[in-house]
């Protein structure tokens, strides 16, 4: 017995039985040709869909992975971090510091807040403690030193 899926298909052996069986049975096999063309399609156009979507998700995380490695290779290229050395800081607000740079041979002393760094002081490198052993009180030396430094700042005013 012969199916109906076997003459869907409008080329091969079949494709002469085709006109024979499609007036004995027209309602049966266009139906049943129908069904297996609306069935096979949607199934198909499901995985190009799906394969369309997962290439494009590769290539978009490629492209991200790409910048991602370029930004990094760019901002290294730079260098400026062995300019700067920062020696301390301290909190002196809720958002606030006071920050000790070293530039070469000066130091600075910056105030930093939020949106905002100033300069507080400049002084020689020389100028600096030479200990570099961390105290058991490193915070309060630092204090104890910004504050000799400040009113020495406001009295040579």
């Amino acid at each position: 017995m012969l199916t109906a899926n076997r003459f869907c298909h409008r080329s091969g052996p079949y494709a002469a039985h085709l006109s024979l069986c499609a007036l004995l049975t027209a309602t049966p096999v266009a139906s049943a040709c129908a069904a297996d063309d609306a069935t096979a399609q949607p199934v198909t156009d499901l995985a190009s869909s799906l394969g369309q979507m997962l290439f494009g998700l590769a290539v978009v995380i490629a492209a991200l992975i790409a910048c991602l490695w370029l930004i990094k290779r760019l901002s290294a290229a730079q260098g400026a971090s062995g300019a700067l050395k920062i020696l301390g800081s301290t909190a002196v607000g809720p958002r606030e510091r006071v920050v000790l740079v070293e530039v070469g041979p000066q130091v600075l002393v910056l105030g930093v807040a939020p949106g905002n760094v100033r300069t507080l002081h400049i002084m020689d490198a020389s100028q600096l403690p030479t200990s570099t052993a961390p105290a058991a009180g490193t915070r309060n030396d630092f204090a104890g030193w910004l504050r000799k430094s400040l009113e020495r700042r406001n009295d040579a005013s």
